[in-house]
């Protein structure tokens, strides 16, 4: 009898442990993937590829950060959708106003954005703000024409198609890297050259919509947010604008 309780109290106890081990073991790993859009379980190469993929097929994006392309930085705070885009631009030590409804673009800029904007020969001696072109420009949106060599680049920060292409890029080898968290959102990031060719954090609730963007080359970080989320764009009134033709910008030149 003895015999038989001992060994009937070594059964219990090893199916006690065992599942006392599991129940630990469970607690201590739980899995990390548990209530996300699984990307955390693809390769680096196919998390990258669904993110740019939702990216483009979205309606509607705010971008916000730092963008440093052929030698000159921009800090960008853009909405951008179907169509058009508003937000401002900084760069030089000015910042200015765009606003893009359907092909029709418009810049608005205080006066020393647009006393800088005036030709090197223009009379440095001319300060009446009644014969001031740039005090009169102040305030107003002045419609940028297509012809003016300028249309091109100012309407890609308008474009969410053209500014996506240009900044969703990254090189070198991909990997995944740590998980972390942005604006409350579980995310996983997708590194490329081990970092130095571009890092995008991805969302893994929802959606796998990037929401940072660290370019390669430290050419500046984004912030990506809003997508989907509807906004309106609007032409000014017609008092609220200048038409100055084809040519008012120097922003192109250096």
């Amino acid at each position: 009898m003895t015999a038989l309780v001992r060994t009937w109290r070594a059964t219990v106890a090893g199916v006690l442990c065992a599942g006392l081990a599991a129940v630990l073991a469970a607690c201590g790993s739980p899995d990390p993937d548990e209530g996300t859009n699984g990307m955390g379980k693809l390769p680096a190469e196919a998390i990258e590829e669904k993110a740019r993929a939702a990216a483009q097929s979205a309606d509607a994006v705010r971008l916000s950060g730092s963008v440093i392309t052929e030698g000159r930085a921009f800090r960008l705070d853009m909405r951008l959708g179907p169509e058009g885009g508003i937000g401002e631009v900084s760069t030089q030590g000015t910042t200015f106003e765009l606003l893009r409804v359907g092909e029709d673009l418009y810049l608005k800029a205080d006066s020393a954005f647009w006393q800088d904007q005036r030709p090197g020969d223009a009379d440095e001696e001319e300060t009446d703000p009644d014969s001031d072109p740039a005090a009169k420009l102040q305030g107003m949106y002045v419609k940028v024409a297509p012809e003016d060599p300028a249309y091109e680049q100012l309407s890609g920060f308008t474009d969410k198609g053209v500014l996506l292409d240009g900044l969703l890029t990254m090189e070198g080898e991909r990997e995944t890297g740590e998980r972390g968290e942005i604006g409350g959102v579980r995310t996983i990031r997708v590194e490329a050259g081990g970092g130095a060719g571009g890092v995008m954090e991805v969302s893994l609730i929802g959606t796998p919509y990037p929401l940072r963007l660290q370019r390669g080359g430290e050419a500046g970080e984004l912030l990506l947010n809003d997508w989907n989320k509807e906004f309106s764009v609007r032409a000014p009134q017609d008092e609220q604008i200048v038409d100055y033709g084809d040519r008012i910008l120097r922003i192109d030149e250096d």
